[in-house]
């Protein structure tokens, strides 16, 4: 629509939503009031793989000279999709505005589309209301967490993650980690959902990865039974299904692992499942962790407040940035349900950096996931969180703590191919949830 058309008046909201002729309900531009202080000067997405994961990272410019902050837009698997919303839509609807209004941007941003909580524009969103909270602590002269409360603990104790093809194979990395002090490991063997079952499918069948559900569940017992056993007490084991179990299924392998004690057992059921976690409950006395595929914060709402699990499981950028996962964390504290924020090597270490300070202000703090960091990341994101011992630091620096060297940021282009290990199957040659 041409920059001159004429507006539709402001003060009389539409009566049938977007059913309306659209030329009489948008407007290309909005005046708000000029603010006092600083502005938003633009906003840009940088799209990087420094460790074969497409990340992407927003930069919020201001009105400051040299004042910007970072935030975690990671989608891996759309990458593109969110640097367009964040440089097609975000830029100019935030362009002027005031730095400090984060929770009235946070509104402004999820409403302007209309259509809301989706994961590609919440992880747009995501981005920038990071870089807010980055440009807030700088301004301020704090790390993040000082502004969300203050420390309630020096760092984050973190688990790692134990695969193999045999369960002699996971201990082995099991009793690696325990070396290294780490005192929390998930143990998976054959990645999610066990060895690929491609040998059982009938002919003709659909290419795709391959895996067998009752097959996966026998032998996850048999894994526990063994790391248990000879890794003794001292480690905290925990174990994803990664919603690949019929519900059913589900409840059955939670009771089978009730004696190895876990610290939790991730993702059991499917989000379209939830009811069927007040059956897994009464069954069950293992504790729950849930969410990582969840985009608005209301979704964990019914199973946080029936205490239905013990653990929530958030892809922060998922679900809009530091802004909505620091009330969903204060909502979970009202009913004992402890933080278990997403962390694996599809998060930019901008995001494990504001995981890291949620977690230290966090009381209701559980645990929090750790892939680590190789040395070309290091390189492309200076000022890293730190491993030490089974414990993750921030760096004590104003804002997250995280930079981003955007020439060596190039030397590491995204991957443009088509996701394959998504692309999942059931013995039969069923698509199945991956």
């Amino acid at each position: 629509m041409p920059h001159d058309a004429p507006s539709a008046p402001m003060s009389a909201p539409p009566s049938h939503g977007p059913d309306l002729n659209p030329n009489d309900l948008l407007r290309t531009t909005v005046d708000p009031a000029p603010p006092a202080g600083v502005t938003i000067r633009q906003v840009r997405a940088i799209c990087t793989a420094p460790a074969g994961i497409n990340l992407v990272v927003v930069r919020v410019d201001t009105s400051e000279p040299g004042l910007y902050g970072l935030g975690c837009a990671t989608f891996a698997y759309r990458a593109h999709a969110v640097k367009d919303v964040a440089e097609r839509y975000l830029d100019p609807l935030l362009r002027g505005r005031d730095v400090h209004r984060i929770e009235d941007l946070f509104r402004i941003m999820m409403a302007n589309a209309y259509w809301r909580n989706g994961p590609i524009q919440n992880n747009a969103i995501s981005g920038v209301d990071m870089a807010l909270w980055d440009i807030k602590g700088k301004m301020a002269g704090m790390p993040v967490y000082q502004l969300l409360g203050g420390k309630c603990r020096e760092a984050a104790a973190v688990y790692r993650h134990a695969d193999g093809g045999s369960p002699g194979e996971v201990l082995d990395n099991v009793l690696g980690y325990m070396a290294q002090g780490i005192r929390h490991v998930r143990c998976q063997m054959g990645g999610y959902g066990g060895k690929s079952a491609r040998d059982l499918a009938p002919a003709g069948a659909q290419p795709g990865i391959y895996f067998d559900p009752q097959g996966y569940a026998r032998d996850v017992v048999a894994l526990f039974d063994h790391v248990r056993e000879k890794a003794g007490d001292g480690v905290e084991l925990l174990h994803d299904i990664h919603e690949r179990l019929a519900p059913m299924e589900a409840v059955r392998l939670a009771k089978a692992l009730e004696p190895h004690r876990l610290f939790f057992l991730e993702d059991p059921l499917p989000p379209e499942q939830p009811e069927w976690f007040r059956i897994l409950r009464n069954q069950a006395a293992v504790p729950l962790a849930m969410g990582e595929l969840f985009n608005n914060p209301v979704e964990w709402r019914a199973l946080v407040a029936e205490r239905l699990i013990d653990y929530i499981r958030v892809h922060i950028s998922q679900v809009g940035g530091i802004t909505p996962a620091r009330k969903l964390a204060a909502f979970c504290e009202q009913f004992e349900v402890r933080t278990a924020w997403h962390g694996p090597g599809d998060v930019s270490p901008v995001g494990h950096a504001a995981n890291l300070h949620l977690d230290l202000a966090a009381p209701n703090f559980g645990i929090q996931e750790w892939a680590g960091f190789n040395e070309q990341t290091r390189e492309v994101f200076p000022g890293c969180p730190e491993l030490r011992g089974g414990y993750a630091y921030v760096r004590e620096a104003p804002g997250l703590g995280v930079d981003l060297d955007e020439a060596k940021a190039a030397l590491y282009p995204p991957d443009e191919g088509v996701t394959a290990w998504t692309q999942t199957r059931l013995p039969d040659g069923s698509p199945a949830w991956p």
